[in-house]
């Protein structure tokens, strides 16, 4: 049965989940699924139908909405007999996972070999921001269809950016991106830092906050590390991932990135000693003398 108002919504994750909620909440049908079906049954309290199969989820809805960890899990759950084969002929797809260029380019393909409108959506924000309908929505795709888009994504985030054709979002989501995580291994290091020569780390915190060199993002970040404490808003798994994501752009594009190099080695430190799960603040586990 066709129902405009209705939006699959597949990987309900840390993202996901918060995603499906607010679009509930805004009066939208959301059918969930998930790999792990358990994860996604939280949501039928919610009023969320939650699906078997990516097709069944999509069946009859205008939208499909992806939030899952990497490209071939997106394929897995679109391509094929996934979602995009029940999607309606004029549906739309809402590709909203962090994938990367070549991730988009492969993913286009699919949207084109399927004949569905695909707009290519990545987000920024983590937890809090998704639970709040704050994310900063970084959309490209087709103009005919920006108009439709447009109620979901003032659902889920403060802002949308319409950045051009289709790939304009991942390549400015792989740029910001490069910017966190400089300035996550940055701050843990000055962190550590800070701890090796006396300094009470709060006290730079204290002195950078309001200023110019002070940022809301360090402070957060900067806290769970001088308390060890990372619950998980953005894990340092998937951290790790968008750094490789910048850095195998980067070397196609010919271009050497030391510092996100070496905060992806930082990551993999982190990850090996079991943090890969928690917060990705927990990289400052990897600058300890201890290596905690």
């Amino acid at each position: 049965m066709v129902n405009d108002n209705a939006i699959a919504v597949l990987g309900t994750g840390i993202m996901g989940a918060a995603i499906a909620r607010n679009l509930i909440a805004a009066g939208m049908e959301v059918r969930a699924w998930n790999r792990t079906r358990e994860k996604a049954e939280p949501l039928a309290d919610d009023g969320a139908k939650v699906a078997d199969t990516p097709a069944e989820a999509a069946e009859g809805a205008r939208f499909v909405l992806t939030m899952l960890a990497e490209t071939d899990a997106v394929v897995e759950a679109v391509d094929g007999g996934g979602a995009l084969s029940a999607l309606l002929y004029d549906g739309v797809w809402l590709q909203m996972s962090t994938v990367g260029t070549e991730g988009h380019e492969r993913l286009a393909r699919v949207a084109d070999e399927r004949g569905v409108f695909y707009v290519d959506a990545p987000v920024l924000g983590t937890k809090e921001p998704a639970e709040q309908g704050q994310l900063i929505v970084l959309a490209s795709g087709p103009d005919e269809v920006r108009e439709r888009c447009q109620h979901v994504f003032d659902t889920l985030g403060s802002t949308t950016f319409w950045l051009g054709p289709a790939g304009a979002g991942s390549r400015l989501k792989l740029v910001t991106n490069n910017w966190i995580v400089g300035i996550l291994g940055v701050l843990a290091e000055t962190v550590t830092l800070a701890e090796a020569v006396g300094v009470d780390p709060a006290r730079f915190l204290e002195v950078i906050e309001g200023g110019p060199l002070g940022l809301p993002y360090a402070q957060i970040k900067g806290q769970m590390m001088i308390e060890e404490e990372f619950p998980t808003s953005f894990s340092a798994k998937l951290a790790r991932k968008d750094a490789g994501l910048v850095l195998d752009t980067a070397e196609k594009s010919g271009l050497q990135l030391t510092i996100a190099k070496a905060a992806a080695a930082r990551f993999d430190e982190a990850i090996s000693a079991g943090h890969g799960e928690e917060d990705l603040a927990a990289i400052y586990q990897a600058t300890r003398p201890d290596n905690g």
